[in-house]
């Protein structure tokens, strides 16, 4: 996981200029998928940083070797509570391993079930901020289109309406693009993310 931030954070240094162009094109929902995506990066190492007291406890465990002192574990209470502080009395059947478990793969699934969320909430800003984009696209194409007067007679007069005009549609495919951009993005950091910490 580490590596591959090492990777995106790499990328995005080197594409920084053309980021930051398209950022601006629409920085309070761009902002916004940027915050989600920061938010989802910690919770996926969150879960897996989670896990280490209890791999810690599970080997110490195996090997014999004493815990105290150390913080316990949250997810293998059920376990230690069962088997005690010593390897020697180690006597659990099937059944009871297996619910114990299955308890475990529940707690985490509920944990990564947030995770995912995120995912489709950042496609799904993605997706809002280019109908908002098409929306302002749309009505500033039909303002051009009604502001052109092509009875003045002069050509010049008319295509310089006509380009003016253009830079507001032009600016909300822009604020579409950049935001699907950004979206889609997000949701293949924190898709990768979550599959490494799953």
């Amino acid at each position: 996981m580490v590596i591959f931030l090492i990777i995106v954070g790499f990328l995005v240094a080197v594409l920084y200029r053309q980021i930051a162009v398209n950022f601006m094109t629409n920085p309070g929902l761009n902002g916004l998928i940027v915050v989600v995506l920061a938010f989802g990066i910690l919770l996926a190492i969150a879960q897996v940083v989670r896990l280490m007291p209890e791999v810690t406890w599970a080997n110490s465990f195996r090997q014999g070797e004493e815990f105290e002192g150390r913080r316990d574990p949250v997810l293998l209470a059920p376990m230690r509570a069962l088997l005690g502080d010593t390897s020697l009395n180690m006597s659990l059947n099937t059944n009871v391993m297996r619910s114990i478990l299955d308890s475990i793969g529940n707690r985490l699934d509920d944990l990564r079930d947030i995770t995912r969320y995120l995912i489709g909430l950042l496609v799904f800003l993605g997706l809002l901020g280019t109908f908002w984009g098409l929306l302002q696209t749309i009505g500033s194409i039909g303002n051009t289109i009604q502001s052109l007067d092509p009875g003045s007679g002069n050509a010049n007069d008319i295509l310089d309406a006509l380009k003016s005009g253009l830079k507001a549609p032009l600016d909300g495919m822009g604020t579409a693009f950049s935001s699907s951009l950004f979206g889609l993005a997000g949701s293949l950091v924190l898709g990768f993310l979550d599959l490494q910490a799953g």
